[in-house]
Protein backbone atom coordinates (compact mmCIF):
# COMPACT_ATOMS: atom_id res chain seq x y z
CA UNK A 1 0.00 0.00 0.00
CA UNK A 2 1.23 3.72 -0.94
CA UNK A 3 1.11 5.86 1.95
CA UNK A 4 3.18 8.82 0.92
CA UNK A 5 2.02 12.17 1.03
CA UNK A 6 -0.15 12.99 -2.48
CA UNK A 7 -0.76 15.93 -4.15
CA UNK A 8 -4.66 16.13 -5.70
CA UNK A 9 -6.37 18.14 -8.26
CA UNK A 10 -10.20 17.68 -7.48
CA UNK A 11 -13.09 18.80 -10.03
CA UNK A 12 -16.14 19.95 -8.18
CA UNK A 13 -14.86 20.58 -4.53
CA UNK A 14 -17.63 22.76 -3.06
CA UNK A 15 -19.73 19.74 -2.39
CA UNK A 16 -20.70 16.49 -2.48
CA UNK A 17 -18.08 13.92 -3.04
CA UNK A 18 -15.76 16.23 -4.16
CA UNK A 19 -15.76 18.22 -0.70
CA UNK A 20 -15.83 14.94 1.43
CA UNK A 21 -12.44 13.74 -0.49
CA UNK A 22 -11.26 16.88 -0.35
CA UNK A 23 -11.49 17.20 3.18
CA UNK A 24 -10.94 13.28 4.05
CA UNK A 25 -7.30 14.07 2.05
CA UNK A 26 -6.34 17.55 3.80
CA UNK A 27 -7.03 15.88 7.55
CA UNK A 28 -4.65 13.26 6.63
CA UNK A 29 -1.75 16.00 5.66
CA UNK A 30 -2.13 15.73 1.64
CA UNK A 31 -2.31 18.41 -0.61
CA UNK A 32 -5.15 19.54 -2.68
CA UNK A 33 -5.73 21.58 -5.47
CA UNK A 34 -9.38 22.05 -5.53
CA UNK A 35 -11.65 23.67 -8.42
CA UNK A 36 -15.10 25.00 -8.05
CA UNK A 37 -17.10 27.51 -10.42
CA UNK A 38 -17.25 29.96 -7.26
CA UNK A 39 -13.87 30.14 -5.44
CA UNK A 40 -15.52 31.96 -2.26
CA UNK A 41 -17.07 27.97 -2.26
CA UNK A 42 -14.04 26.96 -1.35
CA UNK A 43 -12.79 29.46 1.63
CA UNK A 44 -13.53 27.02 4.42
CA UNK A 45 -10.94 24.66 3.05
CA UNK A 46 -8.45 27.62 3.00
CA UNK A 47 -9.21 28.39 6.36
CA UNK A 48 -8.73 25.08 7.47
CA UNK A 49 -5.70 23.93 6.19
CA UNK A 50 -4.34 26.79 4.94
CA UNK A 51 -1.07 26.47 2.15
CA UNK A 52 -2.41 22.57 1.71
CA UNK A 53 -5.23 23.79 -0.48
CA UNK A 54 -4.61 25.82 -3.68
CA UNK A 55 -8.11 26.84 -4.61
CA UNK A 56 -9.07 27.41 -8.34
CA UNK A 57 -12.11 28.38 -10.29
CA UNK A 58 -12.55 26.18 -13.16
CA UNK A 59 -15.52 25.44 -15.05
CA UNK A 60 -14.71 22.33 -16.77
CA UNK A 61 -16.29 22.86 -20.08
CA UNK A 62 -13.54 25.64 -20.87
CA UNK A 63 -10.80 23.18 -22.70
CA UNK A 64 -8.50 26.37 -21.88
CA UNK A 65 -9.51 26.67 -18.54
CA UNK A 66 -8.85 23.00 -17.27
CA UNK A 67 -5.39 23.59 -19.15
CA UNK A 68 -4.41 26.04 -17.38
CA UNK A 69 -5.89 24.83 -13.95
CA UNK A 70 -3.40 22.09 -13.71
CA UNK A 71 -0.83 23.75 -15.01
CA UNK A 72 -1.04 26.01 -11.75
CA UNK A 73 -1.56 23.30 -9.42
CA UNK A 74 1.34 21.24 -10.95
CA UNK A 75 3.57 24.41 -11.03
CA UNK A 76 2.90 25.33 -7.23
CA UNK A 77 2.81 21.54 -5.93
CA UNK A 78 6.01 20.10 -7.70
CA UNK A 79 3.52 16.99 -9.15
CA UNK A 80 0.10 15.36 -9.52
CA UNK A 81 -0.88 12.50 -7.65
CA UNK A 82 -4.43 11.75 -8.29
CA UNK A 83 -6.69 13.42 -10.66
CA UNK A 84 -10.43 13.33 -9.63
CA UNK A 85 -12.37 14.44 -12.50
CA UNK A 86 -16.06 14.74 -9.96
CA UNK A 87 -17.46 17.82 -11.75
CA UNK A 88 -20.63 16.66 -12.87
CA UNK A 89 -24.71 17.07 -12.92
CA UNK A 90 -27.70 14.96 -13.63
CA UNK A 91 -30.06 16.12 -16.41
CA UNK A 92 -33.89 14.50 -15.28
CA UNK A 93 -36.03 14.26 -17.90
CA UNK A 94 -36.84 11.93 -20.81
CA UNK A 95 -35.39 11.78 -24.36
CA UNK A 96 -38.08 13.15 -26.06
CA UNK A 97 -37.95 16.51 -23.89
CA UNK A 98 -34.42 17.34 -23.69
CA UNK A 99 -33.17 19.98 -25.65
CA UNK A 100 -30.12 20.91 -28.11
CA UNK A 101 -28.52 23.14 -25.12
CA UNK A 102 -29.85 20.59 -22.23
CA UNK A 103 -28.02 17.54 -24.04
CA UNK A 104 -25.09 19.36 -24.92
CA UNK A 105 -24.92 21.05 -21.87
CA UNK A 106 -25.21 17.75 -20.03
CA UNK A 107 -22.40 16.40 -22.48
CA UNK A 108 -20.16 19.19 -22.32
CA UNK A 109 -19.61 19.16 -18.37
CA UNK A 110 -19.90 15.08 -17.43
CA UNK A 111 -17.84 13.90 -20.24
CA UNK A 112 -15.62 16.75 -22.40
CA UNK A 113 -15.12 18.28 -19.18
CA UNK A 114 -13.26 14.97 -17.50
CA UNK A 115 -11.82 14.92 -21.14
CA UNK A 116 -10.53 18.24 -20.56
CA UNK A 117 -8.68 17.79 -17.39
CA UNK A 118 -7.16 14.18 -18.08
CA UNK A 119 -5.66 15.55 -21.50
CA UNK A 120 -4.29 18.54 -18.94
CA UNK A 121 -2.84 16.42 -16.24
CA UNK A 122 -1.65 13.68 -18.17
CA UNK A 123 1.48 15.10 -19.85
CA UNK A 124 2.53 15.75 -15.75
CA UNK A 125 1.48 12.31 -15.23
CA UNK A 126 3.84 10.84 -18.13
CA UNK A 127 6.74 12.71 -16.98
CA UNK A 128 6.23 11.88 -13.72
CA UNK A 129 5.56 7.88 -14.73
CA UNK A 130 3.15 7.64 -12.12
CA UNK A 131 -0.44 8.95 -11.33
CA UNK A 132 -3.50 7.49 -10.22
CA UNK A 133 -6.89 9.46 -12.29
CA UNK A 134 -10.36 8.84 -10.68
CA UNK A 135 -13.34 9.56 -13.31
CA UNK A 136 -16.43 9.66 -11.34
CA UNK A 137 -19.31 7.99 -13.03
CA UNK A 138 -22.30 6.42 -11.59
CA UNK A 139 -24.56 3.46 -11.48
CA UNK A 140 -25.85 5.08 -14.63
CA UNK A 141 -22.47 4.63 -16.61
CA UNK A 142 -23.44 0.83 -16.52
CA UNK A 143 -27.38 0.54 -16.34
CA UNK A 144 -29.73 3.06 -18.22
CA UNK A 145 -32.90 4.29 -16.35
CA UNK A 146 -35.96 5.64 -17.43
CA UNK A 147 -35.82 9.84 -17.23
CA UNK A 148 -31.75 10.29 -17.30
CA UNK A 149 -31.47 9.34 -20.97
CA UNK A 150 -29.02 11.74 -21.54
CA UNK A 151 -27.14 11.28 -18.45
CA UNK A 152 -26.68 7.69 -18.88
CA UNK A 153 -25.69 9.09 -22.90
CA UNK A 154 -22.45 11.01 -20.31
CA UNK A 155 -21.20 8.61 -18.20
CA UNK A 156 -21.53 5.74 -20.50
CA UNK A 157 -19.45 8.13 -22.89
CA UNK A 158 -16.76 8.69 -19.92
CA UNK A 159 -16.85 4.94 -18.95
CA UNK A 160 -15.67 3.97 -22.85
CA UNK A 161 -13.20 6.05 -23.27
CA UNK A 162 -11.71 5.88 -19.61
CA UNK A 163 -11.20 1.99 -19.93
CA UNK A 164 -9.70 2.64 -23.34
CA UNK A 165 -7.47 5.29 -21.36
CA UNK A 166 -7.08 3.20 -19.03
CA UNK A 167 -4.98 0.51 -21.64
CA UNK A 168 -3.19 4.00 -23.12
CA UNK A 169 -1.40 4.56 -19.97
CA UNK A 170 -1.26 1.35 -18.12
CA UNK A 171 2.35 0.79 -19.86
CA UNK A 172 3.25 4.69 -18.61
CA UNK A 173 2.92 3.90 -14.64
CA UNK A 174 -0.64 5.62 -14.71
CA UNK A 175 -3.58 3.77 -13.19
CA UNK A 176 -7.59 5.10 -14.08
CA UNK A 177 -10.60 3.63 -11.75
CA UNK A 178 -13.55 4.28 -12.85
CA UNK A 179 -15.79 5.07 -9.33
CA UNK A 180 -19.66 3.39 -9.81
CA UNK A 181 -21.77 5.43 -6.65
CA UNK A 182 -24.98 4.30 -6.43
CA UNK A 183 -27.59 6.25 -4.56
CA UNK A 184 -25.93 9.01 -2.27
CA UNK A 185 -27.59 11.76 -0.22
CA UNK A 186 -25.31 14.28 -2.09
CA UNK A 187 -27.14 17.25 -4.03
CA UNK A 188 -27.08 15.30 -7.55
CA UNK A 189 -30.67 14.78 -7.89
CA UNK A 190 -31.85 18.34 -5.56
CA UNK A 191 -29.58 21.06 -5.95
CA UNK A 192 -27.32 19.99 -8.43
CA UNK A 193 -30.11 18.75 -11.01
CA UNK A 194 -31.27 20.04 -14.02
CA UNK A 195 -35.00 19.35 -15.12
CA UNK A 196 -36.51 19.16 -18.64
CA UNK A 197 -39.89 20.46 -19.78
CA UNK A 198 -42.35 17.90 -19.06
CA UNK A 199 -44.44 15.72 -22.18
CA UNK A 200 -47.60 14.83 -20.46
CA UNK A 201 -47.54 11.59 -22.38
CA UNK A 202 -44.70 9.89 -20.00
CA UNK A 203 -45.74 11.30 -17.04
CA UNK A 204 -46.75 7.51 -16.13
CA UNK A 205 -43.04 6.54 -16.71
CA UNK A 206 -41.84 9.55 -14.49
CA UNK A 207 -44.72 8.39 -11.52
CA UNK A 208 -42.82 4.95 -11.88
CA UNK A 209 -39.30 6.30 -11.50
CA UNK A 210 -40.43 8.86 -8.67
CA UNK A 211 -41.58 5.46 -6.61
CA UNK A 212 -38.72 3.45 -7.26
CA UNK A 213 -36.74 6.20 -6.18
CA UNK A 214 -38.27 6.72 -2.71
CA UNK A 215 -38.00 3.17 -2.01
CA UNK A 216 -34.64 3.21 -1.06
CA UNK A 217 -33.03 5.39 1.26
CA UNK A 218 -30.11 7.27 0.03
CA UNK A 219 -26.27 6.66 1.73
CA UNK A 220 -24.64 8.84 4.22
CA UNK A 221 -21.46 10.28 1.54
CA UNK A 222 -19.29 10.50 4.03
CA UNK A 223 -18.58 6.77 4.08
CA UNK A 224 -16.81 6.82 1.12
CA UNK A 225 -14.22 9.21 2.58
CA UNK A 226 -12.06 6.21 3.98
CA UNK A 227 -13.11 3.81 1.20
CA UNK A 228 -11.46 6.72 -1.58
CA UNK A 229 -7.98 7.18 0.42
CA UNK A 230 -7.73 3.17 0.48
CA UNK A 231 -8.01 3.34 -3.16
CA UNK A 232 -5.68 5.33 -4.11
CA UNK A 233 -3.13 4.13 -1.72
CA UNK A 234 -3.77 0.86 -3.10
CA UNK A 235 -0.50 -0.44 -5.28
CA UNK A 236 -2.55 -2.13 -8.15
CA UNK A 237 -5.66 -0.20 -7.76
CA UNK A 238 -9.22 -1.86 -10.10
CA UNK A 239 -10.47 -0.41 -13.31
CA UNK A 240 -13.37 -0.16 -11.82
CA UNK A 241 -14.97 0.66 -8.03
CA UNK A 242 -18.88 0.91 -7.00
CA UNK A 243 -19.39 2.83 -3.93
CA UNK A 244 -21.62 0.34 -1.88
CA UNK A 245 -23.61 -2.59 -1.91
CA UNK A 246 -26.40 -1.29 -4.09
CA UNK A 247 -24.92 -1.26 -7.75
CA UNK A 248 -24.18 -5.26 -7.33
CA UNK A 249 -27.69 -6.78 -8.36
CA UNK A 250 -28.79 -3.88 -9.87
CA UNK A 251 -25.87 -4.62 -12.65
CA UNK A 252 -25.78 -7.92 -12.18
CA UNK A 253 -29.35 -8.15 -13.84
CA UNK A 254 -28.50 -5.92 -16.56
CA UNK A 255 -25.51 -7.62 -17.45
CA UNK A 256 -27.25 -11.17 -17.04
CA UNK A 257 -30.45 -10.07 -19.47
CA UNK A 258 -27.69 -9.05 -22.22
CA UNK A 259 -25.97 -12.54 -21.94
CA UNK A 260 -29.38 -13.75 -22.36
CA UNK A 261 -30.87 -11.62 -24.83
CA UNK A 262 -27.57 -12.09 -27.24
CA UNK A 263 -27.20 -15.82 -26.52
CA UNK A 264 -31.41 -15.89 -27.64
CA UNK A 265 -30.30 -14.09 -30.88
CA UNK A 266 -27.40 -15.57 -31.71
CA UNK A 267 -29.20 -17.64 -34.28
CA UNK A 268 -30.32 -14.63 -36.14
CA UNK A 269 -26.99 -12.86 -35.56
CA UNK A 270 -24.43 -15.14 -36.95
CA UNK A 271 -26.38 -14.74 -40.31
CA UNK A 272 -25.33 -11.53 -41.04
Amino acid sequence: MKTKTKTWFITGASRGFGRIWAEAALKRGDRVAATARRLESLQPLVDAYGDAVLPLVLDVTDRAAAVAAVRRAAETFGRLDVVVNNAGYGLFGTVEEATEQQAREQIDTNLLGPLWVTQAALPFLREQGSGHILQVSSIGGLAAFPTLGLYNASKWGLEGMSEALAQEVAPLGIHVTIVEPGPYGTEWSTGSAVHTEPIAAYEPVREARRAGATARAPQDPQVTADVILELVDTDEPPLRLFLGPYPYPVVEAVYQKRLETWEAWRPLATKA
